[in-house]
């Protein structure tokens, strides 16, 4: 599919799951609202114990917990890329306090519109919610002391484009930490070419070092890999993507699906 058609697709998918009643909420990808019969549960972390927490914003749809590492401080300014209902963000909210203020970039409508809907229950003037492309930031340069995402820049069609534009609205000594899907190993090809395990947050992942390296040439320093994690998927799922011979290679082989939570600087 073409880059646009991904990100149409995906659109889609996440707009839906918006719209989900939150007893139906999964990550990614849901029966309910995807057609298929997994639960990708299986990649998110338990935020229940964290400052700034609110179910309403929970859709389960995070790989880790970017806020653990990112170094947030009171006042800071920060964006949180591909915030869905709003969760990392009252989360970073209760870090920055009132003097700081944190912003959610999101292209699905569904969810931009149950984020702004999550921030007037709670009455905060110094969060918002803003609809817009990652590979195309509608900010200015040097804006943001910090950026965060959870689980997304692995379903942005061009990566180095995401990265560069991280770079490019972070003030400078400012940095970014991310929790993301990646490969170590190769996929099969059904597994990397079909557009629904696309938006299932596993065929767009790059693999690890690519992933790193990306990071590097987008001009990024001190890159720190806090936290890996293997995501184990449901043998159904892997028999439906895989013939005999691979998912035998899957399983004894060094290919695997890992979700990672990365912080790097930009220079000073």
């Amino acid at each position: 599919m073409k880059p646009e058609e991904l990100k149409q697709l995906i659109k889609e998918k996440y707009g839906k799951i918006a719209e989900q009643n939150t007893e139906e909420k999964s990550c990614c990808c849901s029966s309910s609202c995807c057609g298929s019969e997994v639960d990708y549960t299986v990649f998110s972390e338990d935020y229940k114990n964290k400052e700034g927490y609110n179910p309403d914003a929970d859709m389960n749809l995070g790989c880790g917990i970017p806020t653990d590492y990112a170094g947030i401080k009171k006042g800071d300014h920060v964006l949180d890329l591909g915030s869905g209902a709003g969760n990392d963000c009252f989360v970073a909210r209760a870090i920055v306090g009132e003097t700081g203020k944190v912003t959610g970039l999101d292209m699905t409508e569904q969810m931009i519109r149950k984020a702004k809907e999550n921030c007037a229950k709670l009455g905060f003037t110094n969060v918002e919610f803003i609809p817009g492309d990652i590979e195309n930031m509608p900010f200015e340069k040097d804006l943001f002391n910090v950026v965060i995402s959870n689980c997304v820049l692995n379903l942005v069609p061009d990566k180095s484009k995401a990265f560069a534009e991280i770079f490019r609205v972070l003030k400078p000594g400012g940095h970014f930490c991310v929790s993301d899907v990646v490969i170590k190993g190769r996929l099969s090809e059904k597994m990397l070419k079909d557009a629904e395990m696309y938006a299932g947050c596993v065929s767009g992942a790059s693999e690890m070092n690519e992933y790193l390296k990306i990071i590097e040439d987008s001009g990024f320093v001190n890159i720190k890999v806090h936290k890996q994690k293997e995501i184990k998927l449901p043998e159904s799922l892997l028999s439906e993507y895989n013939d005999p011979n691979e998912l035998k290679l899957y399983r004894v082989g060094d290919t695997g699906i890992f979700s990672i939570t990365v912080s790097t600087f930009k220079p000073k």
